[in-house]
């Protein structure tokens, strides 16, 4: 295993055992992600997603699986098993990560899902007809955004 693969592998273990403290440690210090939700966090945007995703989620259960890596990508899947809070509803999310390295720590990490499954899951019939909207979309992510920064001063 490489010394990225550890990482990852690293990064997931401590994610199902919800250490946002080893998953923080993770990331460069100008580390960005991006996924169908949140877009272009930076680094303490990031660490701060993964801590109140950790707290927040009380019954979250998460497998991953096809870990590569070399010196410089990677990639891996997961699944996150979940009651989404705001409706309630079971989530069950199959997400492809792809990461970019430097100096073994994380600089780029991009989690790509369906959004459309996800909303169908999350919303329910709101999700089902019309979480393929870029309108359902962008309410999703400007509320997510709000979440971030609500919880980053609370801090």
């Amino acid at each position: 295993m490489t010394s990225n693969q550890q990482l990852i592998t690293n990064f997931y273990r401590a994610f199902q055992k919800r250490d946002y403290k080893t998953m923080q440690s993770c990331y460069a210090e100008d580390a960005v992600f991006n996924d169908e939700v949140f877009s272009n966090l930076n680094a303490n945007e990031i660490k701060a997603m993964w801590e109140m995703l950790c707290i927040r989620g009380k019954d979250l259960q998460l497998d991953f699986s096809n870990v590569q890596a070399d010196e410089k990508k990677g990639n891996a899947e997961w699944v996150a098993s979940y009651t989404f809070s705001k409706t309630n509803r079971k989530v069950v999310n199959r997400i492809k990560a792809k990461f970019t390295f430097h100096n073994e720590k994380i600089s780029k990490h991009t989690d790509s899902f369906n959004f459309y499954n996800w909303s169908r899951q999350a919303l329910g019939i709101t999700g089902l007809l019309l979480g393929w909207t870029s309108l359902v979309k962008n309410k999703v992510h400007k509320e997510a955004m709000k979440n971030l920064k609500d919880f980053m001063q609370r801090k």
